[in-house]
């Protein structure tokens, strides 16, 4: 018990809370993050569909997957990494399972994942 204590104190001292849009698996989003690349530093944006949502709080994760030069590139990124420079949602999917692997075997316009057309607030 007293492991778990000390991890979550270590974890709360560590990682902040981040202030990004709330999405969910299904949503196609721009994660724009930043490249070291020597002393210079730039931001790139790399858009997908969240394929899955891991972990809660602090240590929370997502997949991203997209579609480049028709082969399929899937990125993992946890939600407290300081590099993440923002996220956007751009459009909300409708889907009914939490991970959509399936994606992964479909072509065209099978892929594609339904919008959803109204959001309750």
């Amino acid at each position: 018990m007293k492991e778990l204590e000390a991890i979550q104190f270590v974890q709360s001292q560590m990682l902040k809370a981040p202030e990004f849009p709330n999405f969910n698996t299904g949503d196609t989003i721009i994660v724009t993050y930043k490249i070291v690349e020597g002393d210079k530093t730039r931001e790139q944006a790399y858009r997908g569909d969240v394929i899955q949502i891991k972990g809660h709080g602090l240590t929370k994760s997502f997949t991203v997957r997209k579609m480049s030069h028709g082969v399929g590139v899937e990125r993992i990124f946890a939600l407290s990494n300081p590099n993440i420079a923002g996220i956007q949602v751009v459009k909300r999917g409708r889907v009914r399972r939490s991970r959509l692997y399936y994606l992964r075997g479909l072509v065209g316009k099978k892929a594609r994942i339904k919008e959803l057309k109204y959001t309750q607030q």
